[in-house]
C-alpha cells in the first residue's frame, strides 16, 4: 500500500518505444487521421454556429451602414455583435480542428457555456438597446432583429450545451 507517485501509461506517451507503423496506422484511422472534423460541419452544434454567425454579421452590417440617432448605444451593439462572432467562430475553429483533443488543461464545455451565457446577456442588452433608439429606421430595426435572433440562437446554445455537459455528467455518475 504505496502512497507515492504513481505513473499511469496511456495511449499518447512521449515515453517509451513507439508504437510500430502498422499499428499505429490502425488505431489512427478514421476520426484522428483527419485534420478536418467533416461531421462537425454537418452536426446541430456546427450548423446553429454558423447560423450565429451570419445573424450577427448581419446585424452589425446593418447597422454599420444606416444612419444612427445615438452613437453610444449603436457602438455598443456593434461592439458586442463583433465579439461575439469572433468566440463563436473561435470555438467553431477550436471543434473543426479538433484543437481541444490537445489542449486539454482546458474544460471546453464549460469555457463555451459561459462564453455563450455572458456574450447572450450582453446581446441581449445591446439588442434591446437598439431596438428602443431605432425610432424606425429600416437599417437599425433589422440589425436590432437580427440581433435578437442570434440572441434566440445562442439561448439554443447554452441549453444544448448544458444538456450535453451537466445533464450527461450527472446521469453518468449514477451508472458507474
Amino acid at each position: 500500500m504505496s502512497h507515492g507517485a504513481r505513473v499511469i501509461r496511456t495511449g499518447v506517451s512521449s515515453a517509451g518505444p513507439a508504437a510500430p507503423p502498422s499499428a499505429a496506422a490502425s488505431s489512427s484511422a478514421g476520426s484522428d487521421a483527419e485534420l478536418l472534423d467533416g461531421a462537425y460541419f454537418r452536426s446541430c452544434a456546427g450548423m446553429l454556429k454558423v447560423a450565429q454567425m451570419i445573424s450577427l454579421l448581419v446585424g452589425f452590417i446593418s447597422v454599420n451602414n444606416s444612419q444612427w440617432t445615438d452613437y453610444s448605444a449603436y457602438s455598443y451593439f456593434q461592439i458586442v455583435t463583433m465579439c461575439d462572432l469572433v468566440m463563436i467562430l473561435f470555438f467553431y475553429i477550436i471543434h473543426i480542428f479538433r484543437i481541444y483533443r490537445t489542449l486539454t488543461c482546458v474544460s471546453w464545455p464549460l469555457a463555451e457555456f459561459l462564453h455563450y451565457l455572458i456574450g447572450t446577456i450582453l446581446l441581449l442588452i445591446a439588442s434591446i438597446v437598439a431596438a428602443s433608439k431605432s425610432y424606425n429606421l429600416t437599417g437599425l430595426v433589422a440589425g436590432a432583429t437580427f440581433g435578437f435572433l442570434a440572441t434566440v440562437l445562442c439561448v439554443l446554445s447554452i441549453w444544448s450545451s448544458y444538456k450535453v455537459s451537466c445533464i450527461t455528467q450527472s446521469t453518468s455518475k449514477y451508472h458507474a
